[in-house]
């Protein structure tokens, strides 16, 4: 109990400083959420910025927000009048966790196999060439790969449609791929780097002298230690699907919460970049809390080492 009320503070601690350092850097960044190149009447500018509160002093500004994130309310959006900051991120919210699963998952289900398969090879001809091409995933970017993906299967084979969302699979295959790419590629370099420790293990060495089959030792005995440097890179994985969906969704022009968060940071909207940052934060936390908690499920060294 002691460690959950610890690390529930730790989690609210993090939001807060979190949403602070991002509320002051957008206030001080040049220009505002109604600036446009021709500038209207002043006392247009004026009635904006007594209803959304931006006439008032910084610290007054600050307190009015907090207030209302506290009761569950993000705000208004600045530069989608119709709609509300809670309104924008419900509906873009599921469209952006739906691309990032389904990465994730194939990133999981072609790297693992492929890491495996890599280290039981090693040294071989095959080995070389599926890490040269793991490496190669990882240098590609997704701002790289995302309009190459566009160019050969859109332009090219005219297979699937180069942009936008109608919540079929055909408008998610491309989005998934480039943001699965780079954690494939890393998932299948680290998988075959820990079963390689592994299978040299000491007391594999003792089974195989025993007279166990190759394949028992792989399943029964190097399997789920080889597995923990990849649940312990579950959280940065999530992360990175989490901040590379900015990228992609702005390149296919999903409505996710990654495009809304571009949009609002060009646009100066200054809720909405907000309330995207503090969704985000909430997840990287809880991403954070289930890893740890599968690692010390696997590794009972990790939960005596608990306090």
């Amino acid at each position: 109990m002691k460690r959950f009320a610890v690390r529930t503070l730790e989690a609210v601690l993090t939001l807060w400083l979190l949403a602070t350092l991002c509320f002051v850097l957008l206030r001080a960044a040049p220009g505002g959420p109604f600036d446009a190149e021709k500038a209207a009447p002043p006392e247009v500018e004026a009635a904006l910025a007594a209803q959304y509160r931006l006439d008032q002093p910084l610290l007054s500004q600050y307190g009015h927000w907090l207030g209302d994130v506290l009761r569950g309310d993000l705000g208004p959006s600045f530069q989608y009048p119709d709609y509300t900051v809670n309104q924008l991120i419900a509906a873009g919210l599921p469209i952006s966790l739906v691309n990032g699963g389904l990465a994730l998952l194939l990133a999981l289900a072609i790297g693992l196999p492929l890491g495996v398969w890599s280290a039981l090879r090693a040294g071989r001809w095959a080995d070389r060439v599926l890490m040269f091409g793991a490496g190669l995933g990882l240098a590609v970017p997704k701002f790289v790969a995302a309009p190459l993906l566009i160019l050969l299967f859109a332009v090219t084979l005219q297979w699937l449609p180069a942009g936008g969302w109608d919540g079929g699979w055909r408008s998610a295959v491309l989005p998934v791929i480039a943001l699965a790419l780079p954690n494939l590629a890393y998932c299948a370099r680290l998988t075959r780097a820990a079963m390689l420790e592994v299978l040299g293990a000491d007391y594999l060495r003792a089974a195989r002298a025993r007279g166990l089959s190759e394949t028992r030792l792989l399943f029964a005995h190097a399997l789920r230690p080889g597995l923990l440097p990849v649940v312990a890179w579950l959280s940065p994985a999530l992360i990175n699907v989490v901040s590379g969906s900015a990228v992609v969704e702005q390149v296919f022009g999903i409505p996710g919460i990654g495009r809304y968060f571009v949009q609002g940071a060009l646009n100066r909207d200054y809720t909405l970049v907000l309330g995207v940052v503090l969704v985000v934060g909430a997840a990287i936390v809880l991403i954070n809390a289930a890893v740890d908690a599968a690692r010390a499920g696997m590794d009972p060294r990790l939960r005596d080492a608990d306090p």
